[in-house]
């Protein structure tokens, strides 16, 4: 059971620290000052919206995200969410692909070929189905939270660490709202996709309890880092290497491919969600099918990464607003089916 449960909060954690995430531009859109308690709202929130999910989705035994979106919300709203969660996914992979261009950039690798090679490199993924992604992220993942913490814990060390939680300057405890409901869609996607595979009712509370203690707690620390660089962000496409420049460039070498993997980990997870969606009207082994969908969407990246994020994830947070509240109602309403 902890196994797959450490398993499944890999997946979870891989589908959420990606380009917008590991770079601190996400959370640098949705927090900032008097975000403690949102933050701790948010880890709250994710863990019951993972565990909603994967209940339903392990009930249903299901392969792909409708029939997630069907006892969510009913047949009718769905099938405008499953076009909404296409898009999303679609989008979302095109500002990860747009982030490895980024992120390869500081190693004086051009852009567009950072871009062919991330994409690449998610189509031989696909070679090995879904067992290549949870095993990718099982391998990744821990890996980049032991050394994006260790990095962000040597920082707050440097600066003495000035972190201050006072209730009563706390006045932006709503974005936990808008920041759970952007990243709910690519969850309901991945999640949704694995139900057929989860074993017992354990691996789901592993997973959930785990991966928004895990993501709440590094949300915290890279926020209130972020607040001792406010000034320097501007000047950065990516806000983590305005932490790094107190640091050897040999650290940000580190970094810069750690976070190039997340972002490797969040791209393989949109195209994830898309295949298994897919798979009702396209034939075709994976690798073709992720081949297909990265050629569509390798065009699209020329926008840039900062600001496909800065448009993009708030007015996704918006319209996700509706899944949120009926995640987080579906056990009130339907206790007895959990």
């Amino acid at each position: 059971m902890l196994i797959n449960g450490f398993k499944w909060m890999f997946l979870i954690i891989g589908t959420m620290i990606g380009a917008g995430y590991a770079s601190g531009r996400e959370l640098w859109e949705f927090f900032g000052a008097e975000s403690g308690l949102a933050i701790v709202l948010f880890a709250i929130l994710f863990i019951i919206c993972c565990s909603v999910i994967m209940s339903i989705s392990y009930k249903n035994e299901s392969k792909h995200y409708l029939p997630v979106l069907n006892k969510l919300m009913g047949r009718r709203l769905s099938k405008v969410y499953d076009v909404m969660i296409i898009v999303y996914l679609f989008s979302t992979t095109v500002i990860m692909l747009a982030g490895g261009g980024a992120t390869l950039e500081v190693v004086h690798v051009p852009y567009w070929l950072g871009t062919v090679i991330i994409g690449g490199l998610v189509v031989v993924l696909f070679l090995w189905d879904t067992k290549g992604m949870t095993s990718m992220n099982a391998f990744i993942i821990p890996i980049l939270i032991v050394f994006l913490i260790t990095i962000l814990l040597m920082f707050q060390s440097l600066k003495g660490f000035p972190i201050e939680f006072k209730l009563d300057a706390q006045h932006n405890w709503p974005s936990a709202l808008t920041f759970t409901a952007l990243n709910i869609l690519p969850l309901i996607a991945v999640l949704g996709a694995i139900g057929n595979e989860i074993k017992r009712k354990g691996e789901i509370w592993v997973a959930s309890i785990g991966s928004g203690l895990i993501l709440g707690g590094i949300s915290f620390l890279y926020n209130e880092s972020l607040l001792q660089v406010a000034s320097d962000i501007i000047l950065y496409e990516i806000p983590l290497f305005a932490i790094l420049k107190h640091y050897p460039y040999y650290m940000m070498l580190i970094m810069s491919a750690l976070l190039w993997l997340a972002i490797y980990t969040t791209a393989a997870a949109g195209v994830f969600g898309l295949l298994s969606r897919s798979r009702a009207w396209l034939k075709g082994p994976a690798w073709l099918i992720a081949l297909f969908l990265i050629a569509i969407m390798a065009p699209l990246t020329t926008f840039g990464f900062s600001t496909l994020i800065s448009v993009l994830y708030p007015l996704y947070g918006v319209l996700n607003l509706f899944v949120l509240a009926s995640l987080l109602l579906y056990p009130i309403m339907n206790h007895r089916s959990l």
